[in-house]
């Protein structure tokens, strides 16, 4: 029996060069969603022969600096970071891409993301019935949990939600932090494209090119 030598990114599941070679073909932008144990990345990118290119990047990390209270992987953090993601790349000239999600399955949190990036008004072939609902979406599984609990048992309530209360958000008030986020996000992305749209393409280009795609 004769052994046949397979790529090592095959036999890891690492790519499926399937879909590879389907972007390739293509040369679509495409977006991809990475989500660790506490924070997600996001990012577009434009497939090259010599490798990918990184258009725009954002981390979790970054929704701090819009106020975001809440956890930084949770559906809700997902859902506002799309919106971020895909303002970011409207500023930046990108209208279109589609989702690359490799060998990876598609998550609830995955699906928060790219409802995101649909509601920043990019253009993303993706069915709407694969999104999770509004309420999910601003979190109000984790008031309701919250509610319950807090009535329950005080102490647990404090323990389980402690990381929010140091931030300075009722976890009770989840949904309408979300709301608030995403109505900050839209308008302070909508007055930085208007900055965008003065500067030269070339700093733009050079403002992204540091990046690195996300593993």
């Amino acid at each position: 029996m004769s052994y046949v030598r397979t790529l090592k990114r095959i036999r890891t599941r690492k790519t499926n060069y399937r879909k590879r070679q389907a972007l390739l073909i293509g040369r679509q932008n495409f977006v991809t969603i990475k989500i660790t144990n506490q924070n997600v990345i996001a990012q577009v990118l434009k497939p090259e022969i010599g490798g990918d290119v990184v258009k725009v990047s954002v981390h979790s990390r970054e929704l701090r600096r819009h106020g975001w209270k809440g956890s930084l992987n949770s559906l809700p953090a997902c859902f506002l970071l799309g919106i971020l993601l895909g303002k970011k790349a409207r500023q930046n000239g990108i209208e279109k891409a589609i989702l690359y999600i490799g060998n990876k399955p598609f998550t609830s949190r995955i699906a928060a993301c790219m409802k995101g990036i649909v509601e920043s008004g990019m253009d993303v072939p993706i069915s709407e019935e694969t999104f999770p609902s509004q309420d999910r979406l601003y979190g109000r599984h984790i008031a309701d949990y919250a509610i319950k609990i807090k009535n329950e048992d005080v102490n647990k309530y404090n323990r389980l939600f402690s990381s929010l209360i140091k931030e300075g958000l009722v976890p009770e008030n989840y949904q309408s932090h979300v709301g608030e986020i995403t109505s900050r996000i839209m308008e302070e992305s909508l007055s930085g494209q208007v900055k965008n749209q003065n500067q030269h393409p070339s700093s733009l280009n050079s403002s992204i090119s540091g990046d690195r795609p996300a593993e």
